[in-house]
């Protein structure tokens, strides 16, 4: 198992050259609030004084630190594969030679080799205050460090930025929240160990630590609390409860440590003689917990406890490497490769992007949308539905009332009252209704034009990726497309508006179906006029009788039965009216000698029809509902198709000659494959991640199942 600390290390470097985080590899974050002894606990680990230290905020940048362990027998060492274990055993892999016992190399400087932990520690100040400006304000870019000894134990530790909660100097106002957010950045990665550092003379109910690793690890899984200064609790306490769990218990434990005071650090008291006065310090005040405290023991359990996590991580990783490969290789496939063949490309994106469009409407596309219609689909909704509904909604008799009728119907019998209903009215009224049937008709090649300009940004979008990879030779073939979509417009718009001048041009009284609802329509007025007659002609016999008995007027023998029958001229009905009106509202009578205006006189604004203009009316509303319908059905069925034919045909058998003709131009060439400026630097980073997602999944091929025991 000592071999996959140095396994994780390795994909660390991996994923570090293409600067991503996809992957979340286990490590030990350690966490706690500022001046907690942080910094301290991790220089004990390592053994040397390599971190900046004083006051306040230090640490402003995330440090990875990868503690290697190397063999104390190899006493010149290389800078070859550093996780390589053969390659300090077998001298044959030394490939640059270092006269030193302890070093190490950070990733921003590459292959340079440090051996004065001093220059490290410089190195770490300089690179903060580059980063991170040289005020008191923190960033969440982090610094790779990499420590090659014999004296310590493969580790992977992340030291963060201690937690504050007041601004100091010229810090934002924020800066707790940003330090929280950072924190949470690591620590919420699932396959992180927590290593929450307390200070011993602070109550650890208080601990913002444990409290923040709670968040995320609310069972405590994957939590170690280590309690740092236990020498500087006050007089006559002690942290016997802390360390065995009384207070608040840890699943993973209670380590506790004494670290070097500031003035040890002054007096460069080294990291082995302070390890040594700890262990003194623990055997005289803590005796039965020595042996389970101390840095010694921390660096261990911490050794023992990563190797574990990544054994049971090992599995999910592995799993995860083969996913994010197999995504990136198809993100890859997607981008495409680089042009060779320039004409043979433009020629091969042209065809396959007019074969693409045809089957959009043709409903054969590959690509099948499933959240709304489209295509051939779409244009078939608005032939059957949107136009068909349109057209069953619009009213025969819309816009017509018996007033306007019965106006019509005067008009066109002139000074003379006519004995049958003209004809002129009849197809005066009509076509007024006709002409209401081409609105909607141009609104449908309106919508399938819309919708053969939508084709194209969903052929873009979904079945020609490659067409993303130029944005240039997209906007074209948009452009020759709306072009040649726009000239058949208003050739289709013309054709629909000759479809209703036609059915106006000449009204076919003599269309079967016109011929057949007229022999009805006059069979049923015939019926309904001798119901009429047969329910006036009692009353009327009554009424005759009655006259000839007062002897008010001399009837001619044989007439008196017919009277009743025959209806009143509207001259007789007129006088009638005027007859029954009241005295007051007749216009004053003219003096003599006096010219009259005729102009000046009222005429009734609404009155009762008599039986013939009601039955006039009648025939009118019929014949034109009659006739409307027929008209109607003939405009339904060929509308659809003159757009079919003079637009959406039309595009199909003419889009690839016309893309080609347009487009397929040797002075277009250069122009129209032009990459936009991000897919190049977008396939290179993709090609970049997949070779180190493969290296990745290759070293944990490497793994044998016995490493893992």
């Amino acid at each position: 198992m000592e071999a996959l600390i140095p396994v994780i290390n390795k994909l660390q470097d991996v994923f570090n050259t293409v600067g991503a985080d996809i992957i979340q590899l286990p490590q030990i974050v350690v966490v706690g609030t500022q001046s907690s002894g942080k910094s301290s606990v991790l220089e004990s680990l390592v053994g040397r004084d390599l971190l900046p230290r004083g006051t306040g905020v230090v640490t402003r940048r995330p440090l990875i630190l990868q503690l290697v362990h190397v063999s104390p027998e190899d006493g010149r060492k290389t800078a070859g594969d550093e996780n390589d274990p053969a390659t300090w055993k077998n001298p044959r892999h030394l490939s640059k030679e270092i006269d030193a016992e302890e070093w190490g190399k950070f990733l921003h400087t590459k292959n340079k080799i440090y051996t004065d932990f001093d220059e490290i520690r410089q190195e770490i100040e300089n690179e903060t205050e580059r980063i991170s400006g040289n005020n008191k304000g923190i960033s969440p870019e982090p610094i790779h460090l990499k420590i090659f000894s014999a004296n310590v134990v493969n580790l992977t530790l992340v030291d963060l930025p201690g937690m504050t909660k007041v601004p100091v100097g010229d810090q934002p106002k924020d800066i707790e929240l940003q330090i929280r957010e950072l924190i949470l950045q690591f620590i919420s990665n699932p396959n992180s160990i927590i290593l929450a550092v307390t200070a011993a003379n602070t109550d650890m109910a208080t601990s913002e630590a444990l409290k923040i690793a709670r968040e995320v690890d609310p069972d405590g899984r994957r939590t170690l609390a280590v309690i740092t200064k236990l020498d500087l609790m006050d007089a006559g306490t002690d942290a016997m409860d802390v360390l065995l769990g009384r207070v608040i218990p840890v699943k993973l434990g209670i380590i506790g440590v004494v670290n070097r005071s500031q003035l040890d650090i002054n007096n460069k008291k080294s990291v082995a003689d302070s390890i040594r006065d700890e262990y003194g310090f623990l055997q005289k005040k803590y005796p039965s917990l020595a042996n389970r405290n101390g840095t010694k023991y921390l660096a261990r359990t911490l050794n023992r406890l990563l190797m574990h996590h990544i054994r049971d991580c090992l599995p999910e990783l592995k799993t995860r490497i083969n996913v994010l490969a197999a995504q990136y290789q198809s993100l890859l496939n997607s981008y495409g490769e680089p042009v060779e063949d320039k004409s043979a490309t433009l020629l091969q994106l042209i065809t396959k992007f007019a074969t693409e469009y045809c089957n959009t409407i043709e409903g054969t596309a590959k690509y099948i949308e499933t959240s709304e219609l489209c295509g051939g689909a779409r244009i078939c909704y608005i032939f059957h539905e949107t136009f068909g509904r349109t057209l069953e909604s619009v009213d025969p008799l819309g816009g017509l009332n018996t007033i306007d009728i019965l106006t019509a119907i005067r008009n066109a019998t002139g000074p003379r009252p006519a004995l049958f209903v003209p004809e002129v009215s009849f197809e005066l009224l009509v076509k007024r209704q006709i002409k209401r049937l081409e609105e909607p008709s141009l609104r449908c090649v309106e919508l399938v034009h819309e919708e053969m300009q939508r084709i194209i940004q969903h052929c873009s979008n979904y079945s020609t990726q490659e067409l993303l990879r130029f944005p240039k030779l997209h906007d074209a073939i948009v452009e020759v497309v709306t072009c040649l979509l726009r000239r058949r417009l208003p050739v289709t718009n013309e054709m629909v508006h000759n479809l209703v001048a036609i059915e106006l041009a000449y009204i076919n009284t003599k269309h079967p179906d016109f011929a057949d609802a007229c022999g009805l329509m006059n069979n049923n007025i015939e019926e309904q006029r001798r119901n009429r007659l047969a329910r006036e002609l009692p009353s009327a016999v009554q009424r005759d009788k009655a006259a000839s008995g007062a002897g008010d007027t001399a009837q001619e023998p044989g007439t008196g039965n017919w009277r009743g029958m025959l209806k009143p001229s509207k001259a007789e009905e007129a006088s009638a009216e005027e007859k029954s009106k009241p005295a007051a509202a007749l216009p004053a009578s003219p003096q003599k000698g006096h010219a009259v205006n005729l102009l000046d006189v009222p005429v009734p604004v609404a009155r009762k029809l008599s039986a013939r203009e009601q039955r006039d009316c009648e025939v009118i509303e019929r014949l034109i509902k009659s006739y409307f319908l027929i008209v109607r059905k003939n405009i339904q069925d060929s509308v659809p198709k003159a757009v079919m034919h003079f637009l959406v045909n039309h595009v199909k058998d003419t889009l690839q000659s016309e893309l080609v003709g347009q487009l397929y131009k040797s002075l277009l060439l250069d122009e129209l494959l032009t990459e936009s400026e991000d897919m190049a630097q977008r396939r290179k980073e993709a090609a970049d991640m997949l070779k180190a997602l493969q290296r990745a999944s290759q070293i944990i091929a490497e793994i044998r199942e016995t490493h893992l025991w």
